[in-house]
């Protein structure tokens, strides 16, 4: 069973066993897949390279819609930052996802602070993710998931979701409770006197 994040002089540790870091790689490197841009044809080689998208659209997929919300109610400004800024993004998400798949592999995982801050986005988008697909999109939705606690009641591919969402919403609440601690512990109240 995992051990969720803690603050250690080392960084922020946590533990996984053998099946959790097979699901956990799966979860970072699918979602990472589904935020992979679609091949588009006569691309401009220079937008492409200094990372304009050419023809921005709020994305079909809900899982990728809620990863890339649009950024304003004025169409043209959304659609002007989606252009300048999607494609980075993306690449962004990407490369968080993949860092935490890479960091899992060890299985007693320590972070620094850069990894930690790639981890908590990285487990956010998974959220994102699972909550598309179980269509959370109210309290209501939220405490049904929420209801799920046993894997031994699994019955249908649903149940089965509900429990990773919960496991990944335990570690990323873990996470980020460690990182505050950290907060809170290098605040200048609590370094006052320190030598």
């Amino acid at each position: 069973m995992a051990k969720g994040f803690k603050s250690t002089p080392q960084g922020y540790s946590a533990s996984f066993n053998d099946e959790e870091v097979t699901l956990m790689i799966k979860l970072f490197k699918d979602v990472a897949l589904t935020l992979e841009p679609e091949p588009a044809e006569g691309t401009d080689e220079l937008a492409e390279l200094v990372g304009i998208t050419e023809d921005p659209q709020v994305p079909l997929d809900p899982a990728v819609a809620r990863m890339l919300p649009v950024a304003s109610d004025d169409p043209e400004v959304a659609d002007e930052f989606r252009r300048y800024t999607e494609r980075n993004l993306r690449e962004m998400k990407i490369g968080h996802l993949k860092m935490a798949a890479v960091d899992i592999e060890a299985k007693n995982v320590v972070l620094n602070e850069e990894h930690a801050r790639a981890w908590a986005a990285a487990l956010n988008d998974v959220r994102l993710t699972l909550g598309s697909r179980l269509d959370i999109s109210s309290d209501a939705d939220a405490e049904a998931v929420a209801a799920h606690n046993d894997w031994r009641k699994v019955q249908t591919v649903e149940d089965y979701m509900s429990l990773v969402y919960n496991f990944v919403t335990w570690l990323q609440d873990t996470l980020m409770e460690a990182m505050l601690t950290q907060l809170d512990d290098s605040s200048p109240e609590n370094t006052e006197g320190r030598s």
